[in-house]
């Protein structure tokens, strides 16, 4: 018996609050100063898990999602955003504070930032901001997290209404807006009008029966998700802010399936963005390599607030206002663990993508790569794993498929232009000696300045003394 969960059309915004004289009693901190009227409302919408492919103004020609297709129209879409490492705590922690998970202490999943690291919100609050988390809360400690946390009941979603329209008011302080759904993340319990035999499935997903219905379970997870957008938005409309706010939407990670969250791949690293502000960013499309780590210094150019020095972060304003058309020209991505289920999410990975390239480094590759995924658990939704296990005896591209994801060599590269899947790891491709060098001098230069001594080390070992060596 599958395990039910519990849902309303979507899973956004479980909270419970005393009505909006808690927030309006929230006084901004002592340091903070006067707003100018001139410094806009901010809301970000995070969704979990939700792959860069998965909606329709990306391509996708079966996954539903009208309300993220109409944003797009009025934003500036990002295609190639990417998360800083794929799970939910260090994502979110990276967002948060501008620095990588090995400067900030967040490096495996359920972890908290270091003591003493600047968080989003408390610079929000030195610029007059009032704070308001709702919805998905995955950042800790909440000492170093002042946000307004609007709490969980029965898993019954309030609307918005009521937070927006208490800093609407003249003399209001702006309003500084995180929503967070919890879907598309598992568990994927129903299918709501999805033909499982029409999905799409890419090719590094097995074919079965399974995988189909799991895959319409998922659709159906990111159109409940897209729903409690237009539930945002239709609110924000309501009273104006859809004139007046810089709205960023983004999810955390890609989705949990193979290849995706806790993997280097881009189905796991590349996620969707979209940023809307109406007299200030023109809507259509940048190709820039955009991290996540970039938001926090962003928000503080466009308010006026000071960029610190030592941030891994930089600000991407210049390419909002249209004043540049590039940003970077290297993201650099991380994982390590996910503690709270023990070794069996243990894999250190760090990789390095380019415009062409992803060069990525397995530092632990003795190792048999397990995850959620395949410690599968029917109840979960999750159980396609087990068919693909059962298809591959008989089946050699699937049983191809399966040996790939398990296990791994210490180095990976692929050309993305021509392999934008990374089915084929060229690494060990003669022609491409120069360009595995180059990257692993990158490699060596970035985790010494992210003084990520565990990274080096075995770097050192499974690489760099076998290049040697083999030299």
């Amino acid at each position: 018996m599958r395990r039910q969960r519990s849902r309303t059309h979507s899973r956004l915004l479980p909270w419970l609050f005393a009505g909006v004289g808690l927030l309006m009693a929230l006084r901004p901190a002592a340091s903070a100063v006067d707003p100018p009227p001139a410094r806009p409302p901010i809301i970000l919408f995070i969704s979990d898990d939700h792959g860069y492919e998965d909606a329709g103004f990306a391509g996708a020609k079966v996954v539903r999602t009208p309300n993220l297709d109409a944003l797009a129209k009025e934003s500036l879409r990002f295609t190639h955003a990417f998360c800083n490492t794929p799970n939910c705590v260090p994502s979110r922690a990276v967002l948060n504070t501008g620095l990588m998970p090995a400067r900030n202490g967040a490096h495996p999943n359920h972890s908290k930032i270091n003591a003493g690291i600047k968080t989003l919100p408390v610079y929000m609050q030195e610029l007059g901001y009032r704070t308001v988390l709702a919805g998905k809360d995955h950042v800790w400690p909440r000492s170093a997290y002042p946000y307004v946390f609007l709490k969980k009941q029965d898993r019954q979603y309030e609307k918005i209404d009521s937070v927006l329209a208490a800093h609407v008011r003249p003399g209001a302080p702006p309003l500084f807006l995180v929503v967070a759904t919890d879907n598309p993340h598992v568990p994927w319990t129903k299918i709501e009008g999805y033909d499982p035999n029409a999905v799409d499935l890419p090719p590094f997903l097995v074919d079965t029966d399974v995988t189909r219905r799991v895959r319409a379970e998922y659709y159906t997870d990111v159109t409940d998700m897209d729903k409690t957008l237009g539930e945002c938005l239709k609110s924000m409309k309501k009273y104006g802010y859809d004139q007046t706010a810089f709205f960023l939407y983004t999810t955390d990670n890609g989705p949990q399936w193979p290849h995706g969250k806790w993997n280097l791949y881009d189905q796991g690293i590349r996620v969707p963005m979209l940023v809307r502000w109406p007299g200030h960013v023109k809507p259509g499309t940048t190709d820039a390599l955009l991290p996540l780590v970039d938001v926090l210094p962003t928000l503080l150019d466009l308010t006026g607030g000071k960029i610190p020095a030592g941030l891994d972060g930089r600000s991407f304003l210049p390419l909002l206002k249209g004043q540049r058309a590039a940003h970077r020209d290297t993201v650099y991505t991380t994982y390590t663990a996910d503690t709270r289920y023990g070794a069996f999410n243990y894999y250190p990975i760090r990789s390095l993508r380019t415009r062409q390239y992803k060069y990525i480094l397995n530092l632990e590759p003795e190792r048999t790569y397990t995850t959620h995924i395949t410690n599968a658990n029917p109840e979960d939704g999750r159980d396609y794993w087990l068919t693909w296990l059962e298809k591959a005896k008989t089946d050699p591209k699937a049983a191809q498929v399966v040996r790939a994801y398990q296990h791994r060599p210490a180095e990976e590269l692929y050309d993305l232009k021509a392999d934008p899947y990374e089915l084929t790891n060229v690494a060990t491709d003669p022609t491409n000696r120069a360009i595995v060098a180059q990257f692993r001098r990158a490699m060596e230069t970035w985790l010494e300045e992210q003084n990520d001594q565990d990274g080096l080390t075995r770097f050192f070992f499974n690489v760099k003394h076998k290049a040697k060596t083999s030299d």
